[in-house]
């Protein structure tokens, strides 16, 4: 069943809440939501993305999704994804030890 506007809105802000305070599940919802389309368009990059955050931070199904996703993708996308994931970790303060896949 889809959510209306409001309740997927309210789904990305609660969800983007979750990663700033560190919820690894939360990197992975995310993902999950733009691979779907269920509270966002359909953004394999952003998916990736999220996905690809996830797997850094250990979630397997993170990594699983992503290597499913991946076969959808041009590589020209998945670089997109992967620059988009650096970028999100230098802002956040967590790409010191870490580097996107």
């Amino acid at each position: 069943m889809a959510i209306g506007q409001k309740g997927a809105e309210f789904l990305m802000m609660s969800r983007l809440r979750d990663v700033e305070a560190g919820d690894v599940n939360a990197l992975f919802e995310l993902g999950v939501t733009y691979s779907t389309g269920n509270g966002a368009e359909v953004d394999l990059v952003e998916a990736h993305k999220w996905f690809n955050l996830a797997a850094l931070n250990g979630c397997t199904r993170g990594q699983a999704c992503r290597a499913e996703i991946s076969i959808e993708m041009t590589a020209r996308e998945i670089a997109e994804a992967q620059k988009a994931a650096r970028a999100w970790l230098a802002l956040s303060g967590r790409g010191a030890t870490r580097a996107a896949a």
